[in-house]
């Protein structure tokens, strides 16, 4: 009978499109996965001033975890509220932690913690540590800060004659700055010279896998969606063999 049809093999087209099905879901999954996980973690903020310049620029846009504030350490760049500092967040660097006397400056211009110089990198290459002289004891429980750019930064030196020495609690620490969203592309690193001193740094925040995770996301969802025009690529060199011919032994009908 010259009904019967024969099909070319689909299996290579078949295959790729189930991948690419799978590429496209585990795609979604990462991506919004990632995404739900920095809301979760993270909270934009906006600096509007320079008081914490070269590290962050006034405008940018940074990613701050959420944290309690006993998880913070020296070093660390923090959010916080203090109605003695104003009426907004403020974004400063964390120099001190309770216990500690901050001093500046040493006789090698550096400033001193406990009466240990400390190398800061993220300062401007050189400017001061501070133009003006102090010693500050930081009570139990409470944090001392400055900013990055120390000639115009109002920091806890500006309070150093509050009941408080200038130190903020750690209660009002809200979130730690991991990254600068935008302009793209700059990590906010704990300063290694930190690490000797009681208590050490810091754990890096998940803000890079994080991002990794959205980024391997859409790249998977884009390489599956390209996948069904592969399979047809792949299958297309059968379509002439999908044609009705007859099956093999039979001879063709005469007309």
């Amino acid at each position: 009978m010259s009904g019967k049809t024969v099909r070319a093999d689909r299996g290579p087209g078949r295959l790729v499109s189930v991948l690419s099905g799978l590429a496209v879901a585990l795609g979604c999954v990462l991506f919004l996965g990632g995404f739900a996980w920095g809301a979760v973690l993270y909270r934009p903020y906006t600096v509007p001033t320079d008081s914490m310049s070269p590290t962050v620029a006034p405008g940018d846009r940074v990613l701050a975890q959420r944290i309690d504030g006993t998880e913070v350490r020296r070093g660390d760049v923090v959010v916080f509220d203090d109605p003695n500092w104003g009426d907004l967040p403020m974004v400063k660097r964390v120099i001190g932690v309770g216990g500690d006397t901050v001093a500046c400056c040493g006789a090698d211009g550096r400033l001193t913690i406990n009466g240990k110089p400390v190398d800061e990198p993220y300062l401007r290459a050189g400017e001061a540590a501070s133009l003006t002289e102090f010693s500050a004891a930081v009570p139990e429980g409470r944090l001392f800060l400055l900013g990055d750019e120390r000639n115009g930064s109002q920091d806890s030196r500006v309070h150093l004659q509050d009941a408080s020495h200038g130190s903020v609690p750690r209660s009002a620490v809200t979130a730690r700055v991991d990254a600068v969203a935008w302009p793209l592309g700059s990590m906010v690193e704990r300063p290694r010279e930190f690490a000797a001193l009681p208590g050490g740094i810091s754990e890096p925040g998940p803000v890079k896998p994080m991002v990794a995770a959205v980024a391997v996301g859409a790249v998977l969802v884009l390489a599956g969606a390209a996948g069904p025009s592969l399979a047809r690529a792949l299958s297309g060199g059968g379509r002439g063999a999908d044609r009705k011919r007859p099956a093999r032994g039979k001879a063709p009908a005469d007309a």
